[in-house]
């Protein structure tokens, strides 16, 4: 039985019609332009940047996944959501840089520093890497929201799940084909006010439900509000031996977040996803200027500071009204016959949340807070795909082509990004474990990309060749762990032999391999580029810290004021707050 009523679908009509209405507002003002369609005219103020920024993080696989963390394994994933120090870097590090660049995208930024050919692999690694994650994950749990909300919709032979996707797909597609980056950021501006309302009001009349947030703490337990996870499991002994049984283990085959990966790899793959990544990037590239690129950076990271309470926070709630046997039907999902927590059924956590405790006319805003989730990574994703498309790989190739032409190439390459997205649903509903498989491939991809972009804007020494060096022999790594991952992930009982070597590659925890990445990519361009010729600096100007020149320094400077710096430093005290207050 269906658990929306009338007066749900009413807000849910509503705000599918507010979100036209916006993207024809957009569609209507836009001119035929690269900027204008790519870069949404290069006008975009702080609060469309930094809501921006939080709605295209913020799909609704980010709400699903953490949401069923939290009914696992706590507040553990919280300390990714507290890498809104990132958007600091973000605001205050590199956007000097790329805004002094005038570039469309991240690769671009590659090939001013460094060569086309970087610029070449870096865009070709990124449209793969979204093609085959954020497309395919975001369809992914926005069927899983869809299926639990809607279990009984039918039509012409498709359930919710291809009903919900489709329709949500096919509607962001077109408002992102006609409208371009202006009709997903202030699209997005209202996607982000939905979504916040929305995700307090399930943390709140969870926490109604349960008893408070002393009631919840007491039901979890302190383990719950721990940040920090120990190297291995409490009971078990550590050994670098590449062991895994009962009562021993190696410590790098832990995979429950302890906090030595939490505290020296994560960060690794925080700042390159914050800050070069395309997806993100090209909201402060639409800025017109450093001083609203920055902070519409420090608004998001204030954005960013949210979802541990009303995501996470969720989850934990699930689990307590589960094992207290408050709510039944929780209980009967997420806890199994022996007591333990079914971990494959904990990314329902949110959707049941909203289905069972939520009361009528609410439970409209909250779904339409996860429409606003999906629809917003899902146009991002587009229009990054297409951007990179365009100008990456087209202009290129015929560098004298019309800003019209471009335009309607860009407008194509999205239209085939909706129509892979569709491709994928049957993929998707089809594989078992594919949403964790390929959550990883960020974290095998992102090394290389972080040290070519952040070593060659701190070493105006570093040459091409090594940065072409380092992006390849990460690549070969991360691609070489995905290949050894993907048969256990994705064939039902494959396992390597015990003791072998794929075996203890395959076991080893993402986040140490991805350090492992980092270090090697690290060396290689290093290494490769002091043994080879220094770069000309001339051709370099401004683009690393070695180069910029005082004008440039007075530039950036004249960008901020005192306002900036509180807000900044504010973002990091409660930062350190939510660290402190979460220490179990």
């Amino acid at each position: 039985m269906s658990t929306l009523y009338t007066l749900d679908w009413i807000i849910i009509f509503g705000y599918f019609a507010i979100i036209l209405g916006i993207a024809w507002w957009v569609i209507k003002k836009q001119k035929k332009t690269t900027d204008d369609y790519f870069l949404a005219g290069r006008h975009l103020g702080w609060f469309i940047v930094g809501s921006s920024i939080f709605a295209s993080n913020i799909g609704s696989e980010h709400i699903v996944g953490l949401a069923g963390s939290g009914a696992t394994d706590g507040v553990a994933m919280a300390h990714y959501e507290l890498h809104a120090w990132c958007l600091l870097v973000l605001g205050w590090v590199m956007v000097p840089f790329y805004l002094r660049s005038r570039v469309y995208t991240m690769p671009e930024f590659l090939e001013r520093r460094f060569s086309p050919t970087a610029r070449t692999v870096l865009s070709g690694i990124s449209l793969v890497a979204y093609v085959l994650t954020k497309i395919a994950v975001g369809v992914f749990a926005g069927g899983i929201v869809f299926s639990v909300l809607l279990p009984d919709i039918n039509f012409l032979g498709l359930d919710s799940f291809w009903i919900g996707s489709i329709l949500v797909i096919v509607i962001t597609g077109i408002y992102t084909v006609l409208g371009g980056m202006a009709a997903v950021a202030y699209t997005e501006a209202l996607q982000t006010i939905i979504l916040i309302i929305g995700s307090i009001l399930v943390t709140y009349f969870g926490l109604q439900y349960l008893g408070g947030w002393s009631e919840l703490k007491a039901i979890a337990g302190s383990e719950m509000f721990n940040l920090w996870k120990p190297l291995v499991p409490t009971g078990v002994e550590a050994t670098w031996a590449p062991v895994k049984e009962a009562g021993r283990m190696a410590w790098y085959f832990n995979d429950n977040y302890p906090w030595i990966g939490m505290l020296f790899c994560a960060p690794i793959i925080g700042l390159w996803y914050w800050t070069t990544d395309q997806y993100i990037v090209q909201r402060v590239l639409s800025a017109p200027n450093e001083r609203e690129a920055r902070r519409g950076s420090i608004a998001a990271a204030f954005f960013k500071l949210l979802p541990v309470f009303i995501f996470i926070i969720p989850g934990i709630i699930f689990y307590a009204l589960a094992v207290s046997g408050k709510v039944p039907a929780f209980q009967e999902q997420l806890i199994g016959p022996d007591g333990q927590v079914i971990r494959d059924n904990a990314q329902q956590a949110f959707p049941m949340m909203v289905a069972h405790i939520l009361p009528v006319g609410i439970r409209g805003v909250v779904v339409a807070g996860l429409l606003a989730a999906l629809m917003s990574s899902l146009a991002g994703v587009f229009n990054a795909c297409s951007t990179l498309f365009t100008i990456d790989f087209y202009s290129r190739l015929k560098p004298h082509v019309t800003q019209e032409k471009l335009v309607w190439v860009g407008r194509v390459a999205t239209t085939v990004m909706v129509i892979i997205g569709l491709l994928w649903l049957p993929v998707i509903r089809g594989g078992k474990g594919l949403y964790d498989y390929l959550q990883g491939v960020q974290a095998y991809l992102a090394p290389p990309i972080f040290v070519v972009f952040f070593a060659g804007i701190f070493n105006k020494r570093l040459n091409a060749k090594g940065a072409l060096a380092a992006l390849f022999s990460g690549f070969a790594l991360g691609i070489l762990r995905l290949a050894i991952d993907t048969p256990v992930k994705l064939v039902a009982g494959f396992q390597y032999e015990q003791g072998s070597l794929l075996w203890i590659l395959n076991n080893i925890f993402f986040q140490y391999y991805s350090l492992l990445i980092f270090l090697v990519s690290l060396i290689v361009m290093y290494a490769v580029s002091y043994a080879t010729e220094e770069p000309e600096y001339e051709k370099i100007k401004g683009l690393t810290f070695g180069t910029i020149t005082d004008e440039h320094r007075r530039e950036s400077r004249a960008s901020w004021n005192a306002v900036d710096v509180i807000a900044s430093i504010i973002v990091v005290l409660m930062i350190l707050g939510t660290y402190i207050y979460f220490s179990g």
